[in-house]
């Protein structure tokens, strides 16, 4: 475990670039092709698509209504996918195949306040983890998927963004190639001042121990009030009865003296709040326990939302940070107490990767009301 926390580290720090894997294509990602983005506006794909949901009710599921794109929105946002890759090497190629699949789960509801970007990237892949667990240095992987985010974020900022304000989104590697993205390239940028926030979720924005900033990023802070601007919004999430343990990937930071930022979406002030949570319904290849939703039936959509189910609070202890997860369960009710997010290695549970695969689910009605509510008072202050 320890190798790949190295690894992830080194990844996450600005560095010089180093040799990419030997089985890795090298020449530049054309980001004037459209093939190789993800998602685009204006066209057909996985961003587009309205997203049939169901509310997951204590007396049954509520009826089915579809989250729509919006028609004009006036904020961008360019989303960075987590590591999902089944290709056989360390980095991915450009065929997509699971890509679209989790950036509509993690990202495409976005599009009901923004204008969505996701660029394909040559991540390093699911075969990376236990090669780095088996002592093999995966730097380089590393190195080149950032290589491809930079080419990919010059090319929006060049082609698309326009002047307009924008919200980055990442998620576990995803998180980390933006997070190098914003220390090496964007806060001292120009555009730093159009970025309404960076949700930088599933892996540690490192902060100075009871202070906002100073760690990871020098000059950009944890979000601490509704509307609040140019900021993070950062979290990792466990059960609230099983914190991270000492030798965690996630949930803590790795330098003395450090904290791994911790901003509650529901309560960005602070405490304990109920968490409007939009759940994927579907099959998952990740392991776990199957999951009753509700035992009036199956699912009748793809997505379930449900207020208060379960409840988040940052917790910190040391280098410990993390959003504290309880199930708010009623056993007389028909909703599930039992909530999935856990990562297993097969059979495996893994305690120090906590609720990982339900991080952006869990908050997913907060997250876009924190950006909406950053998108007004942008709007307010410019116009």
């Amino acid at each position: 475990m320890r190798m790949i926390i190295a690894a992830l580290a080194l990844a996450a720090a600005p560095a010089a670039a180093q040799t990419p894997p030997a089985n890795a294509p090298t020449a530049a990602v054309d980001y004037a092709n459209a093939a190789n983005w993800v998602c685009l506006p204006g066209r057909d794909d996985a961003c587009s698509r309205p997203l049939p949901t169901a509310d997951l009710n204590p007396n049954g599921y509520g009826p089915v209504t579809p989250s729509s794109p919006a028609a004009d929105p006036p904020i961008d946002c360019f989303y960075i996918y987590p590591t999902v890759s089944h290709d056989p090497g360390l980095n991915s190629d450009l065929n997509p195949a699971e890509e679209p699949v989790t950036a509509t789960v993690q990202f495409a509801r976005f599009s009901t306040l923004c204008r969505t970007y996701a660029p394909l990237y040559r991540q390093a892949t699911l075969n990376a983890i236990p090669r780095a667990l088996a002592g093999e240095d995966v730097s380089g992987a590393f190195n080149l998927a950032y290589g491809d985010v930079v080419a990919a974020w010059h090319y929006y900022l060049d082609h698309y963004n326009h002047g307009r304000p924008f919200v980055l989104i990442g998620h576990s590697q995803g998180t980390i190639h933006l997070t190098r993205l914003l220390a090496s390239e964007l806060e001292d940028s120009p555009a730093a001042a159009r970025m309404l926030s960076a949700l930088l979720i599933g892996f540690a924005v490192e902060v100075p121990e009871g202070r906002l900033v100073g760690g990871t990023l020098r000059r950009i802070p944890l979000c601490t009030s509704v509307g609040q601007t140019g900021c993070v919004i950062t979290y990792m999430s466990f059960r609230a009865g099983s914190p991270p343990p000492a030798d965690a990937l996630l949930g803590r930071a790795t330098h003395p003296g450090m904290t791994a930022g911790c901003t509650n979406p529901a309560a960005l002030g602070g405490g304990s709040a109920p968490l409007d949570s939009i759940w994927y319904a579907g099959p998952t290849r990740f392991g776990g326990p199957v999951i009753t939703w509700s035992t009036t039936g199956p699912p009748p959509a793809p997505f379930l939302r449900t207020r208060g189910l379960i409840a988040g609070e940052c917790r910190h202890a040391g280098q410990a940070g993390y959003l504290a997860i309880t199930v708010n369960a009623d056993p007389a009710d028909a909703r599930t107490d039992i909530i999935p997010g856990d990562v297993y290695f097969g059979p495996q549970l893994v305690p120090g990767w906590g609720l990982h695969l339900g991080d952006t689910g869990f908050a997913m009605g907060d997250l876009l009301r924190a950006v909406a509510a950053q998108r007004d008072a942008w709007l307010r202050a410019h116009h």
